[in-house]
Order: C-alpha cells, then structure tokens, then sequence
C-alpha cells in the first residue's frame, strides 16, 4: 500500500492497526453520529471563491495565538488516551507538533503525565485542556502541576456536564484503560493521600451539572495563565465568556461526542465571531480534514483551528512521524489554497472568500 498522502488516508491505516474497539472509541461518537458526520459534511458545503491578480508572493501560515507565535493556524487538539494508539503516546504527539511549530493542546485524560510529555518535548507549547472538578482543592492541584510543567494556557472544556452516551463504547463494552495505563494528570499527588505520589490513586474525572459561570470565576482568581473556554455554542454564552474574563473562545461540538443532533461547529462560528466582536480570539475545531477546510474557518473569522481525530490516525499509522506527516500534509494545503485564493497570509482572508451552495 502506499504511503497515505491525504489525512483521510491516515484513518485507514489507523482502522486496520487498532483493535477495534479502540478504532470505535477514537472515530464514534454520541447517539446516532448525525454530528459527527456534519461536522465534515459542512465544510463541503462551503465552496471558495478565490480573488486573482493581487500579487500577494509566496503565502505565510505564521500567526499568534496568546503570546505564542505558531507556524500554522492548524492545533493539536485535546484527545484522550495516545497510548491507545503508540506506546510513547503523549510524548509522541507533543515531539510532533513541537517540529510543526504549532501548539499541543493536551489532554486532562492524558495517558502520560503532563510534567513527562514537556520533559520529552522541551520545545513545545503545550495548553492544558481541563475540567473543572466539582472538589476545586483537587482542581487546583491539577492547575498548579500544569503551570509547573510550563503550559501556557488552560482550555477548560465546559460542555460536558454528564459524559456523552457513545453506542459503540456501550457495544463494545469500552469503559476502562488496559492493564497499566492510566489518566496520569488524575493521579493524586502525596499531599492528597499520604502516600506515595508515584503509586497515588487515580481519581476518575467527575462531570458534573452543577458546574456553572461562578466555577469559572474561580478558576481566573485561582491563576494566571490564559483561560480559553471550550464547547462554546451559542452566542449568547460567548458574551458571557466574555464578561468572565476569558482570554479565547473555542467553539466546539466535542467532535459530536457529547450531544447528538446539535450542528456542525463551523456553522455556528460565524455567529460565535459576530456576538465575540473581534474582543478575544476564536477557535474552532470539529471536521477539519483538508487544507480547503481550514482556510475556509479562517475566512469565517476563525483565529486558528484545531484537529484531535486526524493527530490520533497519524499517531496509530505511524508513532510520532505519522503526526508530524498529518501536520506537515495540512499546512502544505493551507499554504497552497491561501496562494490559489490570492492571499499573502491567513491574515488576509475574509469572509467573502466562502459562499454556502
């Protein structure tokens, strides 16, 4: 077979070396995956009308994103579990996006610990991805281990207030990691059980309904670091992040694993960019599988996407080189759309570059 030369290429390499039910955990989704499938439909959907004649040179994906300068607007996005899919997992993806020069977005379900992934990946820029625990000591905790390791942000997922009801995780029976392996960032440290840190209980993430708006007060007194509000979906929530201080907006269906039905994450952006009005940045993730896909978020108003399913098929198909080919794939068709459209930089796209048909 040859060598996958399309990102799509890349989940069917993924599909043939992971068991099954690790496939389904990774590609499934909530209910009956209408969102699922959305999420990718909607970028085929939006068509590109290219301007000509601007004399705009060789095209630039360089921007930055809180204080972080990136070399494409293409992200890791959170996902859980990488051992699942190659033994050095986390650390792995982290090298990876470290050579693409963007950021890694990882995972409270990490499966290594957040201060090994940055010890491996000492030139990464690595966002931590949390949910707030209702016991907020605990939370802390965890927010304090990822401002030691050097996180330069925190993404805190607020979509989630009960887990999402996967059928093909039911099917399968998938409700727990193999034999030695762990979400390492729940381990509790001596201080929470009087123990031994390294052989430290690993407490399960709690979703819970009762987290509200005053969590994430808490949560921007208890830290420094830039809070970036993921699962955002309805405008009137995104004016509301803005009223809490948050430092991004990241809008996110969960890659259609929490609540089926609800629509594609780029159809909601625009409306998400109007209510946001320039005031933080937007992310935006869900779908993005091509080059045309991303410029097209950019042209809506998005600030960078962000890609979890097409790391984990590179990470399977081939370790760490895999993710690097992934990135490396999206960022050489980003720089030959912005060329074919006439943009000099993915800060010259805008809204009439994209028509719906």
């Amino acid at each position: 077979m040859h060598a996958p030369v399309t990102v799509r290429e890349f989940e069917a390499v993924a599909r043939d070396r992971l068991p099954p039910a690790h496939y389904d955990y990774f590609a499934g989704g909530a209910g009956d995956e209408i969102t699922v499938r959305a999420n990718e439909a909607a970028y085929a959907r939006l068509a590109l009308v290219p301007r000509v004649l601007r004399g705009a040179g060789g095209p630039r994906t360089g921007t930055t994103l809180l204080g972080s300068r990136v070399a494409t607007p293409v992200l890791v996005a959170p996902t859980a579990f990488h051992r699942l899919a190659d033994p050095e997992g986390e650390k792995a993806t982290a090298r990876a996006a470290a050579a693409a020069g963007t950021i890694m977005i990882m995972s409270m379900a990490a499966t290594v610990a957040v201060e090994d992934v940055a010890a491996a990946a000492p030139d990464a820029t690595l966002w931590f991805q949390l949910y707030i625990q209702p016991d907020m000591a605990f939370t802390e905790a965890v927010v304090r281990r990822a401002e030691a390791a050097g996180c330069a942000a925190l993404v805190v997922t607020v979509d989630s207030p009960v887990r999402g009801r996967r059928d093909r995780d039911v099917r399968n029976g998938f409700d727990d990691l193999p034999e030695g392996m762990r979400c390492e960032n729940l381990r509790e440290s001596d201080s929470d059980n009087d123990g031994d840190g390294a052989a430290g209980r690993v407490r399960p993430i709690v979703m819970s309904p009762e987290i509200s708006w005053e969590h994430v007060d808490l949560l921007r007194r208890m830290t420094g670091l830039p809070i970036v509000l993921k699962g955002v979906m309805h405008p009137a929530d995104a004016r509301l992040a803005l009223e809490h201080g948050v430092s991004a907006v990241y809008v996110s269906n969960h890659g259609g694993r929490q609540l089926d039905t609800v629509p594609a994450a780029v159809e909601l952006l625009p409306e998400i960019v109007a209510a946001v009005g320039g005031a933080v940045p937007v992310l935006v993730d869900g779908g993005v599988r091509r080059g045309t896909d991303v410029v097209k978020a950019l042209a809506l108003g998005a600030s960078a996407v962000a890609v979890g399913r097409p790391v984990i098929w590179g990470l399977a198909a081939d370790g760490e080189r895999g993710v690097r080919r992934v990135l490396g794939l999206l960022r050489e068709e980003v720089e030959h759309v912005l060329a074919l459209c006439g943009a000099a930089s993915v800060h010259d796209l805008e809204p009439g570059l994209v028509r719906r048909c």
